[in-house]
């Protein structure tokens, strides 16, 4: 999972092409010679899908290897190239919380950006793009589930390992000194009527 490039647009319908407001990128998995090439083909496609994204809406371009993702959010767009595993849903969250940021950052100068931004540099921008290459930074329900399924997984181990050691769980039970005759009936019973219902 990889995202690629950044970039913020002024997408007003007044104006025929988008105009960029901050642009981060990281193509060093490119050849040296290749490397500014890619960068304006970038700058191309995004501006395409920019200004092909409604207002208030979000969507994704699948170009070769690489999605596209827009979220245009009131004529302030934010668009992202990641590769195909990358989550939609991470990269929405992503591309979210770039515009929360500079709305903190710039407020509402953008309306009054004519041209390309060169000498306003972002530095969010490109730490985001470094944080953001694990999509469970971006999406706080992935990071959970994560943890869940990391969580079961030594559950899972716990029980196993005691189990693996040759004893049952049925003769844990009849052994121990613990449990009452009542528990012991109780444990019987349950394990007898859950397993009438068990799906082989």
């Amino acid at each position: 999972m990889k995202i690629t490039a950044l970039l913020v647009l002024k997408c007003a319908p007044e104006t025929s092409d988008p105009v960029i407001l901050a642009n981060a990128s990281d193509v060093s998995h490119f050849g040296y010679f290749q490397r500014s090439s890619v960068k304006e083909f970038l700058v191309f496609v995004g501006r395409t899908v920019a200004s092909r994204t409604p207002p208030s809406q979000r969507q994704s371009v699948q170009h070769e290897e690489y999605k596209v993702h827009a979220y245009n959010r009131n004529g302030l767009c934010a668009v992202g190239f990641m590769d195909d595993h990358y989550p939609v849903r991470s990269a929405f969250s992503l591309l979210n919380q770039v515009i929360d940021e500079y709305q903190k950052s710039f407020g509402e100068t953008w309306k009054s950006a004519k041209e390309d931004s060169t000498t306003q540099p972002w530095p969010y921008l490109a730490d985001a793009l470094t944080k953001f290459q694990d999509p469970a930074e971006a999406d706080k329900l992935l990071k959970i589930q994560r943890e869940l399924d990391e969580t079961k997984i030594i559950l899972h181990k716990t029980i196993d390992s005691v189990l693996a050691r040759g004893e049952k769980l049925d003769s844990l039970v009849e052994k121990s000194s613990d449990l009452s005759m009542a528990s012991q009936m109780f444990y019987k019973q349950a394990k007898k009527t859950n397993s009438c219902c068990a799906i082989l």
